[in-house]
């Protein structure tokens, strides 16, 4: 198992998968992103169950990449004469009969390399119900079928059965092609479908892709990150998950492993402004529709803190004794009990995120104000909310605080209320929330600012500080030149910064001090760097976090500060938006460049 998350996600809005460098799928879930892990080796050490594995007799050398500007992955095996297999993994996303198509399918298509024929070995392992569960499986004339009591999986190929049933190695005398997916048959040929769908696939992601509105420097990067967004939105419903993963722990053996393939409604808004900026607004109509969604089964606007893919409310913690966690670290957890917490934050976050859709003429339908009345029930409880304990961005589990981060992200949904009430010629209901935006930011500037420090504080009447305070300039409680966020800034980079990484915080938690920095913390410091004018320093600890990612590009949620391994949820939303927010704050232009 790699220790530094050496790993590429393919995926087309349905399902995802990870791929390691020696070609194993290790990961992917079905029928959709919160689903049970049929590949799981990830989160084992049993080496004969959960994954999809091909292998080349003689390797001595692997590469891997991307197809350009796609979430098509490449992955080369050569043996010492140069000789070898081309690998090429995705699921298949494109427009067909004006809709996408989408299917719950894997397809992987395997090509020689030169001019020998070189021996591989296909080895197809899933498994069901979190490892409970090994598969009975039936052959077909052209499949298997993996089959139990509720699953029933299939996989269409024009390899040799024989062989891969038995694991055995065979010559690849000819391209062979890998379908794996519904228990359903195909239409057409095996290779005449798997090419169709390569080719469609390829020119839906480099179309996407070129559509972005990109800075000028480090584009590679910021695509890369953008699809890896695209790739967490669950297109069904407009729901974006943290992460396609559970219980990838934060640091070694410290027990934060938690299952982030849900939609926390402040990740989602981070993701959803951030789209919006490259130029990608669909992803903010489909979220927006998840959100009323939600907000129209809520009787009175109560916004827990993170929901399921499909809106589901109870998402129950349990424990998973069949999977040995990732690198032996356990709890593996499904569900989270974050969904019961009180994290005040979410109703700002829904209504920055729903802001853009009454003022962007891009959109086919403009939000009016019947959207408008139901933001207002989540003013309600922002309102209600902006000065009462919750446990706060960072989910303390036995700790509840007034939380300043909590408190100006209820005065942000009062702040855009109100200038949203204006935009639809609504002058009462805009000098309403005006009014009440104006109360939250006075006791804010009372009850979190500190002298001693010269900052803002995590929590009212506290001396400790978080990363978050970062954020105040972002959401627009302060201006960059304000000396008040100046010094919070400061303050906070000497707190909490740690060479090129800066902690969320220090204090010790429900499970101790925090060993590894959170990687989006570290974002939120180039920005603000930015912001008050320190370029040049932000520029510099922008391009060492870049060298963070892994061979693809790829960043999960912590990193180590001593090794620069990678921890934590892989691949993570929150990481790839600070990354391209930095990118396009701090970009020169072309003219300043060439």
């Amino acid at each position: 198992m790699s220790r530094n998350l050496d790993y590429g996600l393919i995926g087309n809005c349905t399902i995802n998968a990870l791929i390691d460098r020696e070609a194993r799928i290790v990961w992917s879930c079905f029928p959709r992103f919160d689903g049970d892990p049929v590949f799981s080796r990830l989160l084992d050490d049993d080496a004969d169950r959960g994954f999809f594995g091909i292998e080349m007799d003689g390797t001595v050398e692997t590469g891997q990449d991307y197809v350009r500007n796609t979430a098509i992955l490449r992955t080369v095996f050569r043996n010492e004469r140069g000789s070898g297999i081309e690998i090429i993994d995705f699921c298949p996303r494109f427009e067909q009969f004006e809709r996408m198509f989408r299917p719950t399918m894997i397809v992987r298509m395997i090509n020689p390399l030169g001019e020998e024929s070189p021996r591989i070995r296909i080895r197809v392992a899933p498994h069901y119900n979190y490892g409970g569960t090994r598969p009975s499986i039936t052959r077909g004339s052209n499949h298997l079928r993996f089959v139990d009591d509720t699953h029933s999986l299939r996989l269409t190929t024009d390899a040799p059965l024989t062989y891969v049933v038995g694991g055995d190695s065979f010559r690849l005398d000819r391209p062979i092609v890998l379908v794996f997916g519904p228990d359903e048959s195909l239409r057409g040929s095996v290779r005449a479908t798997a090419r169709d769908f390569f080719e469609k696939t390829t020119a839906y992601w480099q179309h996407l892709s070129g559509r972005l509105h990109l800075p000028f420097e480090w584009q590679e990067a910021v695509i890369r990150s953008a699809i890896t967004l695209k790739l967490c939105s669950f297109e069904e419903t407009g729901a974006i998950i943290a992460s396609p993963t559970t219980s990838m722990p934060e640091a070694d053996g410290e027990g934060r492993n938690w299952d982030y393939r849900f939609c926390w409604i402040r990740d989602a808004f981070f993701v959803v402004r951030i789209l919006n900026r490259l130029g990608y607004i669909e992803t903010m109509e489909g979220y927006i529709s998840y959100i009323e969604n939600i907000v129209s089964a809520s009787g009175d606007g109560y916004m827990q803190p993170v929901f399921g893919i499909g809106c589901e409310r109870a998402l129950i913690e349990n424990t998973i004794n069949t999977l040995a966690g990732y690198c032996g670290n356990k709890p593996v957890r499904v569900g989270n009990q974050a969904y019961e917490h009180l994290q005040h934050d979410g109703y700002g976050s829904v209504i920055l995120a729903a802001t853009q859709a009454f003022f962007d003429h891009r959109l086919s339908q403009p939000a009016g104000v019947a959207t408008f009345e139901r933001l207002e029930v989540l003013g309600e409880k922002a309102w209600e909310y902006h000065d009462k304990p919750d446990a706060g961005l960072w989910e303390f589990r036995t700790k509840a605080f007034i939380h300043t981060h909590s408190s100006f992200m209820c005065w942000a949904a009062c702040d855009r209320l109100a200038r949203i009430a204006g935009h639809l010629g609504l002058p009462e209901r805009s000098a309403f929330w005006r009014d009440r935006a104006d109360r939250i930011k006075a006791l804010i500037e009372r009850e979190a600012w500190n002298e001693k420090l010269n900052s803002f504080t995590a929590s009212f009447g506290g001396e400790d500080l978080d990363a978050s305070l970062l954020l105040m300039e972002e959401v627009g409680f302060v201006k960059a030149d304000d000396p008040r966020y100046i010094g919070t800034v400061e303050a906070v980079a000497r707190a909490l910064r740690d060479g090129p990484y800066l902690h969320r915080y220090k204090a010790p938690d429900d499970f101790g001090a925090p060993e590894n920095a959170f990687l989006i913390c570290s974002f939120w410091l180039v920005e603000a760097f930015a912001a008050i004018g320190r370029h040049e320093e932000a520029r510099e600890l922008f391009e060492q976090l870049l060298s963070c990612r892994n061979h693809l590009g790829l960043l999960a949620e912590h990193v180590n500060r001593e090794s620069g391994v990678l921890w934590g949820n892989f691949p993570q939303t929150y990481s790839h938006v600070g990354l391209i927010s930095c990118a396009m704050r701090l970009s020169r232009s072309w003219d300043q460049v060439v």
